[in-house]
């Protein structure tokens, strides 16, 4: 088995950005599947035999550093952007992904456990009015799926906006945490090395028809079809394949500070 294709558990995760850290939400859905099996779904640690509780954002990211921390190879998609436009990362001496996690988590404050994006935007005097974009403001990846939208482009249906917003900070936290054993795909290079995970960015709309519904939410879908999709490519090993997008060097270079979204080719 090739290197792209020896992976223990693929998880999906979709996204919400709404309310706070803390707040509990049925957009937050997690599934994970091992080699040869259905996807299955994860709920809360706060559930009990009795009652099934919604995740939060916060919730989410402590399970996936305790899954991280175990000698199993993982490979994950989260539904939300990594990363913005080359055009932001220009107009704020940004030079690299690394700096970018560390200059968003000092202006927007969405990390914090009271605090939220609405909040945040509706505050004149906040940090966030430096660090704003347009919504006409497109990543590449964004560009060349088709249909995804701006991840400033907020207040609209099937905005990705806040969802990215308030998951930026905990993709510094799992970074600081996990810098070594985890490749985070394609900024650490787009070839990962065998012995990583690999955390990237996914994009349930390029998947949903694939899978029948089956009685899940919207949000549980979502997850579910990023969980199989990333199974079948272990399965298959045809991840490799999706991993070498067909980019310019010029075009490699822009993605690998505005990320990319597997499965765009």
């Amino acid at each position: 088995m090739r290197a792209h294709d020896d992976f223990e558990l693929a998880i999906g995760i979709d996204y919400s950005g709404a309310k706070t850290p803390l707040s509990r939400s049925a957009a937050l859905q997690v599934y994970k599947a091992s080699p040869g099996s259905e996807p299955r779904i994860v709920t809360s640690p706060a559930s009990s035999d009795n009652r099934k509780r919604n995740w939060n954002r916060k919730e989410i990211a402590w399970w996936l550093a305790e899954h991280l921390q175990e000698e199993r190879r993982m490979i994950v998609a989260i539904d939300h952007g990594f990363s913005f436009p080359i055009d932001y990362f220009q107009r704020n001496q940004i030079h690299d992904w690394n700096q970018f996690l560390e200059d968003f988590v000092a202006h927007w404050a969405t990390g914090e456990e009271t605090v939220s994006i609405d909040d945040l935007r509706a505050n004149e005097k906040s940090l966030v009015q430096q660090r704003c974009g347009s919504s006409r403001e497109l990543r590449l990846t964004e560009s060349w799926s088709g249909s995804a939208k701006s991840v400033f482009q907020f207040d609209v249906q099937g905005s990705v906006a806040k969802s990215t917003h308030a998951g930026i900070p905990w993709l510094h936290w799992l970074k600081a945490k996990f810098q070594y054993q985890v490749h985070w795909w394609p900024f650490d290079g787009w070839d990962p090395p065998q012995e990583k995970s690999i955390i990237c960015e996914g994009y349930p709309t390029l998947l949903r028809k694939r899978y029948p519904r089956e009685g899940r939410s919207a949000d549980q879908h979502d997850a579910y079809c990023l969980a199989a999709w990333l199974r079948r490519l272990v399965d298959q090993q045809t991840l490799g394949h999706y991993l070498n997008v067909p980019l310019t060097d010029q075009e490699r270079e822009i993605a690998l500070r505005e990320g990319w979204i597997l499965g765009v080719l």
